[in-house]
């Protein structure tokens, strides 16, 4: 049997997104209707917890013709700094100490709610504020700005990071081709809003790979989910660290772990030669792609012919750059396939990612996933954001995720930098001109059809 290298390109390029990460790092192609790898019989879906679930409140925002308004008169921000490097320092820690500096940090988020007052001001109360709020980002983890009349447009939420002084950066998945922006020129990404995912419940993680990390994230409201539903999530890695039984942090910090972030299923009766040549091929065309550090692996997850994109080795521990506080720095929460099928998933099989063991690339196993559902979800708040919202977000202290939807829904992001450490940002800036694969890849997942459904259990 003879595979050309060309037909191979062919075949793999069109199919490119397929080793695109999912949710936070999300893979949106056709499903391949497998059952599910890691279970026998497929489990019961239930929706999962939270700690806190504030009330809405019933604030109206602007029409999309006016809060998707840009202000012309201001630079154009296409040319952003790349997204920087991962700022790793996870090296002999004390889980047990680690654990009771942790349980001494405060709730997080801090809710500062606007007075009248301070609507009156606009930009004016964050550029008064900045040092007094930029201290308590880091104290807290997260600040959700509650009531602000300024950023219920994409010009007034730019003129609210920047009166702050933060500096945007690109998704550190941008170069994937699965994040859209919302306003460009803002450097605004929309959030996950696309109908064929609004049944999929987004787990909790940081916005991090293994190689790139925001320092921090502005989530903004403008159009809350019309039918209902649609809470952002956020919960404080330091609480998460605390409440985690120390033997299972222990176990998963001397480990290490490892993620899937994408299945692509060569059949099985494929001689050796050729699945080599596929993995080769996909090695050296298309994980690239990704700026992510790769290994292609078949069949970690027992299913024959899956060829899987596994991340490197890397701690569920880290301890802030700043502060030095060592938190639950580890996307478990939302790539764990065992909690997956689980919850609602709107996910198709080739974008079904997994946790491995590090020491063995076995998969967690039932008992340590439900230990990290537990102690994640009892700090989760659901935060009822409403147009004009913004949640404030220090990437390496906080997690966030989203709760399913009914309707239509309309949130961004804009990721930014260490607008005050020169070394840790890098000089690398956006090369705007290799823009086209980011752009076919969501023309591609634009045709989705809304309230897609995997069958992958």
């Amino acid at each position: 049997m003879k595979i050309t290298t060309t037909a191979l390109l062919l075949t793999l390029s069109a199919s490119a997104s397929a080793f695109a990460p999912s949710s936070s790092r999300q893979s949106l192609t056709i499903s391949t209707k497998l059952a599910s790898t890691v279970e026998k019989t497929t489990p019961e879906r239930t929706a999962p917890d939270a700690g806190w679930e504030p009330d809405w409140e019933g604030r109206t925002g602007l029409s999309p013709e006016e809060f998707m308004k840009s202000d012309m008169k201001k630079d154009d921000l296409s040319g952003m700094w790349e997204c920087p490097l991962t700022k790793w320092d996870s090296e002999g820690i004390d889980i047990r100490q680690a654990q009771k500096e942790a349980s001494k940090q405060p709730h997080c988020p801090l809710e500062v709610r606007a007075s009248p007052a301070d609507n009156a001001m606009g930009a004016e109360y964050f550029t008064k504020n900045r040092e007094k709020l930029r201290a308590e980002l880091v104290k807290y983890g997260a600040i959700w700005f509650r009531g602000f009349d300024l950023m219920k447009s994409v010009s007034g939420n730019r003129e609210m990071h920047e009166a702050m002084g933060l500096d945007p950066c690109l998704d550190p998945l941008h170069s994937s081709g699965l994040r859209k922006f919302a306003s460009e020129r803002d450097a605004l990404y929309e959030e996950v809003n696309k109908p064929s995912l609004r049944g999929h419940y987004i787990g909790l993680h940081s916005e991090s790979t293994a190689k790139r990390t925001a320092a921090y994230a502005a989530f903004v409201c403008f159009q809350k989910a019309t039918e209902g539903g649609g809470r952002f999530l956020v919960a404080d890695g330091a609480a998460i660290l605390a409440e985690l039984k120390t033997e299972t942090i222990e176990k998963l910090y001397n480990r290490q772990i490892r993620i899937s972030v994408s299945n692509l299923d060569i059949p099985p009766s494929f001689p050796g030669p050729i699945k080599e040549a596929i993995k080769k091929l996909v090695d050296v065309a298309v994980a690239p792609k990704f700026d992510m550090d790769l290994e292609m692996i078949y069949e970690s997850d027992g299913k024959p012919g899956r060829l899987q994109a596994v991340e490197t080795a890397e701690s569920p521990i880290n301890r802030h750059p700043v502060t030095g506080l060592p938190v639950f720095f580890s996307n478990i929460h939302n790539h764990a396939r065992k909690l997956r099928d689980r919850r609602p998933c709107g996910v198709p099989e080739v974008g079904m990612t997994e946790v491995f063991y590090a020491d063995s690339m076995d998969p967690l196993d039932l008992e340590v996933c439900q230990e990290i559902k537990r102690a994640s979800e009892k700090h989760i708040t659901a935060l009822s954001m409403e147009p004009g919202d913004v949640l404030l977000v220090d990437n390496y202290r906080a997690l966030h995720g989203r709760d399913v939807f009914q309707g239509d829904r309309f949130h961004a992001v804009t990721w930014f930098t260490w607008d005050q450490n020169e070394e840790w940002r890098g000089d690398e800036r956006r090369i705007v001109e290799k823009n086209a694969f980011n752009q076919a890849i969501n023309g591609m997942m634009d045709w989705l059809p809304k309230d897609f459904e995997s069958d992958q259990s």
